[in-house]
C-alpha cells in the first residue's frame, strides 16, 4: 500500500511539474487546466511517402521509404545519397518551421517516425532518431509546444501498404521477432524521455491493419505489452492507441488497460456529421477517456473547417496532415517543383530515359533548396479554415484588391462555401473530387493553369456549372464611372451574371472564342462606383466558360455630374447646391468646375451655363 501511495504521490507532483496527461475524460496540463491540441503531424520528413514527393498519380514503385531511398542511390550513388537525405531532414523541418507553425496558433506536433531511426535490428540502439526529436525539443520548447511522438513504420509494417513501409505484408502481426523489437524501441524510448514534459505522449502503431488469421484480441495485447514495458519507467506521458483499419475500428481496444491513455482515431473523406463519430463519443463516456483525432486532412478548406468545428464542439483534439507537401493545394505550404525534378519524375514514370549523374543531383539538390520553408508557396485559405473561427460566416479577401485595378479571377475571398463562394462540389465525400483543376487553391472552385497566359496571369477558373459564384471583397475604391471588362474563353452559350453590392448588372452571353484559352472581353459599361468597400460576384447561370479576369477601367470623368448618374443636369445643381449648403469636408472634384479646390456660387453658375450649353 505505501508503495502504491507513494506512486501516485510522485506521479502527481510530476503532472504539476507540466506533464501533458489524461484527467477524468480529458487531455490537461501539469497544471491540470483542459487543453485541446491543435496541431500537425510532420509528415513526409522523417517517412517520405511518393504521394506527397510529386503532383501527379503515384508511381509504382515510388511509393514507400525504402523504395524512394533507392532510387535516390540508383541516381547518385551512396556518398551523394547521403548528403541528400541529410539536406532532406534539415530542410524539410528545422527551427523556421517550429517558430511558423506556433505563430499560426498550433500547441502540438505528431511526429511519424521509422523505427530504423531507433533501432534497425533488435538489440540495437540509433542514436539518430533521438538527436532529430532533440532538435525538436529545443525548438518547441520557447513556445510550450507538445511532441506526440508516432511509430509510423513498425519493424515487419503493421499494415500491408506503403506507409508503412511494407514489402507488401503486415509482418508485424507474422512474426514474434518483429513485435518484441517494437517493445523494446518503446521502452527505450519511454526511457529517454521519461523526464521531458514538452513529450505530449506516445501513438504506439500508427494505422495498423491487421492481416488474414490476425485477430483483433492480438492487437489488444501487442498494445498492453508495450504499455507495460513503458509503465516500467516512465507513468508521465499519455499513451495513445489507435484502432484496426487505419485508426477506424476499436474493435477489443475496450474496455481500457490504462488510465493515462486516449483513443486516438484517423478521418479522411466521408461525412462530417456528428453520426460519424457517435460509436467513438459512446466509447468516451463509457470509460471516461479522451479522443484525439491523430490524423486527418487530404480534402478542401470546407471540408477542414467542418471536421475542425465538429471536433471542437465535441471537445476533441485534431492533428492536420500536413504542413507541407510537394506542388499540392491541401496543405498550408506548398513546395515548388523545378523542371529538373519534374524530369524526374518523367524518368520514375517511364516517359523519359534516366538522366545523368549530374542531372539528377542538380535536380534532388534543387529540390531540397525548395523545400525550406521561406522558399514555399502559401495556400490560400488552408490556415484559415483550420483556425478563423469567422471562417463559416465571414469572407474575407485573399488580396487587397482596388478600383480601378485588375482582379484575376481566381483571387475571389476565403470563406466557407456560401460565404466566399459557391460550388456543387466543394468537398471529397468518398468519390474522390471536389476540385477538377487541383492547382493554386484548395476549394470547390475549379482552377486550372492557364492555357494561354498572355496577360500574365497564371490561372483562370473553368468546369463553370449553374450556380456557381464567386465573391471579391474590394476595399480600395475611387469613385467614378467605370467599364467592368470580363475577359473570358468558352465555346459559346454560356451566361454570366455580374452583381456589384447585390445590384444586378445584368446578364452577359459568353461567345464562341474558338478555344478554352481564346480570351475575349465582355464589357459591361458605365457603372457608377462610390468610394466605399465594394462586394463583387461573378455567377454562372449556364455553364460553358473560362474566365480569367475582371478589370474595372475607370471612365473620363463627366465635369458636373456630381451625383455620378452619367449625366449633367438639374439634379446636379441640387446637389452641388446641397453640398455648399452643408459644408461637407468630403471634396467632390467634379463639382469644382473651375478648379480653384472650392466648392461656392461660382461653381454653381458654371454648371448652369454648362447645362444651358448642351
Amino acid at each position: 500500500m505505501r508503495i502504491i501511495i507513494a506512486l501516485i504521490v510522485t506521479t502527481n507532483i510530476l503532472f504539476m511539474q507540466g506533464f501533458l496527461h489524461v484527467d477524468d475524460g480529458q487531455i490537461v496540463e501539469g497544471n491540470g487546466n483542459p487543453i485541446l491540441l491543435k496541431g500537425f503531424g510532420l509528415g513526409g520528413w522523417l517517412v517520405p511517402e511518393g504521394y506527397m514527393l510529386h503532383n501527379r498519380a503515384w508511381i509504382e514503385g515510388f511509393e514507400s521509404p525504402t523504395e524512394i531511398e533507392n532510387h535516390v542511390l540508383d541516381l547518385i550513388g551512396p556518398e551523394l545519397a547521403e548528403e541528400f537525405w541529410d539536406g532532406w531532414h534539415k530542410n524539410y523541418v528545422n527551427k523556421n518551421d517550429i517558430d511558423a507553425i506556433a505563430e499560426w496558433g498550433f500547441n502540438s506536433l505528431r511526429i511519424p517516425f521509422h523505427y530504423k531511426q531507433f533501432s534497425e535490428t533488435i538489440g540495437t540502439v540509433n542514436d539518430y532518431g533521438y538527436e532529430i526529436v532533440d532538435s525538436l525539443i529545443a525548438w518547441c520548447r520557447p513556445h510550450n509546444m507538445y511532441l506526440i511522438l508516432d511509430m509510423h513504420c513498425a519493424p515487419g509494417a503493421q499494415n500491408s501498404g506503403p506507409i508503412s513501409d511494407s514489402d507488401g505484408n503486415a509482418n508485424l502481426w507474422l512474426d514474434e521477432v518483429n513485435k518484441q523489437h517494437a517493445i523494446q524501441i518503446w521502452s527505450d524510448i519511454a526511457t529517454y524521455y521519461a523526464e521531458e514534459t514538452l513529450i505530449g505522449g506516445y501513438d504506439l502503431i500508427n494505422e495498423p491493419v491487421l492481416p488474414s488469421g490476425v485477430t483483433s484480441e492480438e492487437l489488444r495485447q501487442l498494445y498492453i505489452d508495450i504499455t507495460n514495458v513503458i509503465r516500467e519507467v516512465d507513468q508521465n506521458h499519455i499513451i495513445y492507441i489507435e484502432g484496426n483499419w487505419y485508426g477506424t475500428d476499436f474493435t477489443s481496444l475496450t474496455p481500457p488497460w490504462d488510465t493515462n491513455m486516449s483513443y486516438s482515431f484517423h478521418k479522411y473523406w466521408g461525412s462530417t456529421s456528428i453520426a460519424t463519430i457517435n460509436y467513438l463519443l459512446n466509447i468516451r463516456e463509457e470509460y471516461n477517456l479522451p479522443l484525439w483525432l491523430g490524423e486527418t486532412g487530404e480534402n478542401s478548406n470546407q471540408w477542414y473547417h467542418e471536421i475542425v468545428t465538429l471536433c471542437q464542439n465535441n471537445n476533441i483534439g485534431w492533428n492536420w496532415w500536413t504542413h507541407k507537401k510537394f506542388e499540392k493545394i491541401s496543405s498550408p505550404l506548398s513546395v515548388v517543383i523545378s523542371e529538373e525534378y519534374n524530369n524526374l519524375i518523367d524518368y520514375w514514370s517511364g516517359q523519359a530515359p534516366q538522366p545523368t549523374p549530374e542531372q539528377a543531383q542538380e535536380a534532388l539538390f534543387g529540390m531540397i533548396e525548395n523545400m525550406k520553408i521561406e522558399n514555399c508557396l502559401v495556400n490560400p485559405g488552408v490556415l484559415p479554415s483550420l483556425l478563423n473561427p469567422d471562417y463559416g460566416s465571414t469572407a474575407v479577401p485573399v488580396k487587397n484588391h482596388s478600383i480601378p485595378g485588375m482582379i484575376k479571377a481566381v483571387d475571389y475571398d476565403i470563406g466557407a462555401v456560401g460565404v466566399a463562394y459557391n460550388d456543387a462540389d466543394y468537398m471529397n465525400d468518398g468519390d474522390g473530387s471536389y476540385n477538377s483543376g487541383w492547382t493554386y487553391r484548395n476549394d470547390g472552385v475549379d482552377i486550372e493553369k492557364n492555357g494561354n497566359n498572355t496577360n500574365g496571369i497564371d490561372f483562370s477558373v473553368g468546369w463553370t456549372e449553374p450556380g456557381d459564384w464567386m465573391q471579391y471583397t474590394i476595399n480600395d475604391v475611387q469613385e467614378g464611372m467605370y467599364d467592368i471588362k470580363l475577359s473570358i474563353a468558352g465555346q459559346g452559350g454560356g451566361v454570366i451574371n455580374t452583381l456589384l453590392n447585390e445590384i444586378n448588372l445584368g446578364y452577359n452571353t459568353v461567345p464562341n472564342t474558338g478555344g478554352w484559352y481564346n480570351w475575349q472581353t465582355i464589357t459591361i459599361s458605365d457603372v457608377i462606383i462610390e468610394s466605399e468597400p465594394q462586394y463583387l460576384k461573378i455567377m454562372t447561370l449556364q455553364p460553358g466558360y473560362n474566365i480569367e479576369s475582371i478589370e474595372f477601367i475607370l471612365v473620363e470623368d463627366l465635369q458636373g455630374d456630381v451625383n455620378l448618374d452619367g449625366t449633367v443636369n438639374v439634379t446636379d445643381v441640387v446637389q452641388m447646391v446641397n453640398i455648399i449648403l452643408e459644408g461637407s469636408d468630403d471634396f467632390n472634384d467634379l463639382a469644382d468646375l473651375n478648379n480653384d479646390f472650392l466648392i461656392n456660387i461660382v461653381d454653381v453658375l458654371l454648371l448652369l451655363n454648362l447645362i444651358l450649353n448642351q
